[in-house]
């Protein structure tokens, strides 16, 4: 296809749109503030949909919007209005955010220009690419999800011009927290402009998450003043580090909404062809926000894999996390795994080696399609999250599900003969609950949403430990720090590859929002100075032995079986007093105990796991001349506050001149 946007050369700009449908296409240039209109240029048509224009003596720098024009019928999926200025679907870098207006939404005739209220496509060159390198990301590492803005917005050791945006995740404090947690990537929500949903605004509320976007390739200036150049030297100075970069995208639907959302880009250019419609001229929403994105379109297929390409190419990113991931399979409607989109992302030159995580649910038919997707993609592994709830919230017979989640989730992952797990194991994620309120409230509380707790998911298989909310009961606080502690350890000992949300590592809170989408304020920004400290230094430790230990970060099943030609098994799941599981014990519904003993000839790992009130001593199998030592020196006042029995304990086993101690408590 024809290279579309502006392209700067030096004689003028290049100006070239994708329209099947528009009978008419203009670039409008404007001033240097973005805010008097200079000139509209019709555009001429090129043939296979494109429009474009050559403009001589335009150089860096310069404003533009798009218009279109053609039937404007809504029943039939034609916007088309000249009065809507239109931001370029391949535009890199705006000069302004993107604010909700009811002109935007308005029918044609009804609303006047909408150039005052619309942001203006920056043309500028591209920075000098980084050169390619293979993703730093190896599956088994630890992903860290965090949302840019709240991540540094209060954190103190940051500069205060810099908090909130994507180069404080550059300083020097933030990398060392990293480093200490063992962190593999940072995968970033997203960071493409976005735009409030139309309900906020009223309601003096702003979209703090991010994920509305209204096209795919500008950065939100809000989290990026210093455009694309910010992000790639904020790449490059973690992947200094050590430390990958992992983009969430948003290519399911966008910011123009159902009917009565605004209109800023694909809708005023083409909406039959980038949006998906059912055979009543209705916009399909299989996404919850009121469109969904026709990604079996050759147009959005190709804008898909250029946006994609161009992060890698100009950022360095390791890869890309895909929300609502069966929209990007879904051809005719249906999800195919083997989608033309799907394909393409893994067969092209430049992405083909990027690590790719599906979210695999949409809300459409057939949406759920956790395990569907082909390799190399990763997917969240919401089944993890929910049975590990379970167990720990002391539901009954969930020994063996909790088994099965720690050894890499086979009955999901293993259906086509795969050998290792795709799966990111998570607890707590930025949707729903964080892991300190998983153990502090037993329901959602959203009501600062605005929505008369209406919105959010109503089950959260969480438990609040005897009281709603917040408490000053010593005995509950400190059974609600137990809980999150062996959350974390649970996390850090599974198969597969783990993920953390940011701030749950010191029990960040929202209070019991578990939508808190719409709060970019304190709800959501990470409180640095009132952090759990003793949580914090445990989570360190946590990362510190994921990486000594490789048994913990293999992705391969665990299945009982001998390793290789060793004769030992990769795992041997004990009872509380060392012997084998039995069929009694895996069935018995009110076991809450259990010991993962990974294999190994030399030193051997021990996951010692009470999930009762009630504490315990553990006994591990001896063999001559090894003797068995806390791994984690749980009760050092430098790293835990003492614990009356339910957590997770981890015994290693080394070479000692005697039998040596082989018992673990708790």
């Amino acid at each position: 296809m024809t290279q579309l946007g502006a392209t700067i050369t030096s004689e003028g700009i290049r100006f070239a749109a994708w329209s099947s449908s528009a009978r008419r296409l203009w670039v409008s240039i404007f001033d240097e503030q973005g805010n008097r209109e200079l000139d509209r240029l019709e555009l001429a048509w090129d043939g296979n949909g494109v429009h474009s224009l050559f403009v001589s003596g335009l150089a860096a720098g310069a404003r533009y919007g798009l218009r279109a024009d053609g039937d404007y019928a809504p029943e039939r999926g034609l916007w088309f209005d000249p009065d809507k200025l239109l931001t370029d679907p391949y535009a890199v870098e705006i000069d302004r955010a993107y604010a909700y207006h009811w002109r935007l939404a308005a029918r044609r005739n009804e609303g006047a220009d909408t150039a005052s209220l619309m942001p203006k496509t920056v043309t500028r060159a591209l920075p000098t690419a980084p050169p390619t390198l293979p993703p730093l990301f190896r599956p088994g590492g630890l992903i860290y999800e965090l949302n840019v803005r709240a991540f540094t917005k209060l954190h103190p050791d940051v500069p205060q011009e810099k908090r909130g945006t994507i180069a404080a995740l550059a300083h020097p404090a933030i990398i060392e927290h990293l480093q200490r947690l063992g962190v593999s990537a940072v995968e970033l929500m997203p960071i493409t402009a976005s735009i409030d949903e139309r309900h906020l605004p009223p309601l003096g509320l702003s979209n703090a998450w991010g994920y509305n976007p209204v096209t795919f390739m500008a950065l939100d200036p809000r989290l990026a003043p210093g455009g694309l150049t910010e992000l790639q030297g904020t790449v490059a100075a973690l992947r200094r580090a050590g430390i990958g970069t992992i983009l969430d995208l948003v290519f399911n639907h966008t910011g123009e909404s159902d009917r009565l959302g605004p209109t800023l880009s694909l809708r005023g250019l083409d909406n039959n062809a980038y949006y998906r419609h059912r055979p009543d001229g209705g916009l399909v929403n299989d996404t919850g926000t009121g469109n969904t994105i026709a990604c079996d379109h050759p147009a959005m297929r190709e804008m898909v894999l250029d946006t994609l390409r161009h992060f890698v190419r100009q950022a360095g990113v390791d890869g890309f996390r895909f929300d609502l991931a069966p929209v990007l399979g879904r051809v005719d409607g249906a999800f195919d795994p083997e989608a033309p989109l799907l394909q393409a992302i893994t067969h092209d030159p430049v992405l083909y080696d990027r690590v790719l995580i599906a979210e695999p649910w949409d809300i459409g038919a057939n949406g759920y399609q956790l395990g569907n997707f082909r390799p190399p993609f990763l997917e969240w592994n919401d089944r993890y999250r929910d049975d590990v709830r379970r167990f720990w919230r002391g539901d009954a017979g969930m020994v063996g599900a909790l088994a099965t989640r720690l050894a890499g989730s086979s009955d999901v992952f293993n259906r086509a003969g795969e050998p290792a797990s795709r799966g990111v194991n998570f607890i707590a994620a930025h949707d729903g609950m964080t892991l300190a309120d998983i153990v502090a409230y037993e329901r959602k509380h959203n009501a600062a949403n605005g929505e008369e707790d209406r919105d959010g998911h109503n089950e959260n298989l969480s438990w609040n430990n005897g009281v709603e909310g917040e408490t000053d009961d010593a005995a509950i606080v400190t059974a609600r720090f137990e809980d999150q502690r062996a959350l974390l350890a649970t996390l850090f000992a599974s198969h597969g590859t783990i993920m953390l949300t940011a701030g749950d590592e010191f029990g960040r809170t929202q209070k019991g929002n578990n939508n808190a989408y719409a709060q970019d304020n304190p709800t959501t920004w990470l409180d640095w100075t009132g952090r759990d400290q003793a949580l914090e230094r445990y989570a360190w430790a946590l990362g510190a032995l994921r990486q000594a230990v490789p048994a913990l970060s293999d992705t391969r099943f665990l299945t009982g079986e001998p390793i290789e030609a060793s004769g030992v098994p990769d795992v041997a799941w004990l009872t509380e007093t060392g012997e084998l599981l039995d069929a009694t014990d895996w069935n018995d519904t009110s076991r809450h105990r259990l010991v993962m003993l990974f294999g190994g000839e030399d030193n051997r790992l021990a996951v010692l796991i009470n999930g009762d009130r009630r504490q315990c001593v553990f006994t591990l199998p001896a063999r001559e001349g090894f003797r068995w030592h806390p791994a984690i020196e749980t009760q050092a006042t430098d790293l835990a506050r003492p614990l009356p029995g339910r957590s997770v304990n981890f015994m290693i086993e080394s070479r000692a001149g005697d039998g040596g101690a082989r018992k673990g408590s708790r």
